[in-house]
């Protein structure tokens, strides 16, 4: 396990984490291109999103929290529906945020080993991942989990004056990978 991980545990998301997940969020809608949300959320504008995920089943929401007093929220990753179209259930869009100042300890594997391990027994067939250009952190985090590149969509999103490429990658699951 990557070092300084020892002292994080994962464990589903709550309604408790709703500010310090916006927060997190915000922080890439201000600063990056990882997402290509242009404006910032309140806690209560983002309980929809935090709603729509459960403790089981196929659309989870995990959270990276310090085993400290502070209890600090790490990052978070989720599952969700790919596309709303009923053949496509057995497909997930995953996508994995650290805080700020988070980075390089090993949360992001540590979320995504945590979600993969969480979704085996699931009827899900693949899982699929969107990553804004140029992200080499994200690339081989993605990478690492098996995760292969499928194509690229070139300028497709316009962010901070300029436009962005999102690559896309997929990776097998379940029994019938």
């Amino acid at each position: 396990m990557a070092s300084g991980t020892a002292e994080v545990q994962v464990r589903p998301g709550a309604e408790a984490d709703l500010e310090a997940l916006t927060d997190i969020y915000n922080h890439y809608v201000r600063e990056t291109a990882i997402t290509f949300d242009t404006q910032t959320f309140t806690a209560p504008q983002r309980r929809p999103w935090l709603s729509s995920y459960r403790k089981d089943g196929p659309h989870r929401l995990l959270v990276a929290q310090e085993r400290t007093t502070s209890g600090r929220i790490l990052g978070y990753v989720t599952s969700s529906a790919f596309r709303p179209k009923p053949a496509y259930s057995t497909s997930v869009e995953v996508t994995v945020y650290c805080a700020p100042g988070a980075g390089g300890r090993g949360i992001g594997t540590l979320l995504y080993k945590a979600l993969f391990e969480a979704l085996e027994g699931e009827d899900l067939h693949r899982a699929y991942a969107g990553v804004a250009l140029p992200n080499e952190a994200s690339v081989r985090l993605h990478a690492s989990f098996g995760f292969e590149h499928v194509g690229t969509y070139r300028e497709v999103g316009r962010k901070f004056g300029r436009y962005w490429d999102v690559a896309h990658y997929e990776k097998a699951l379940g029994a019938g990978s």
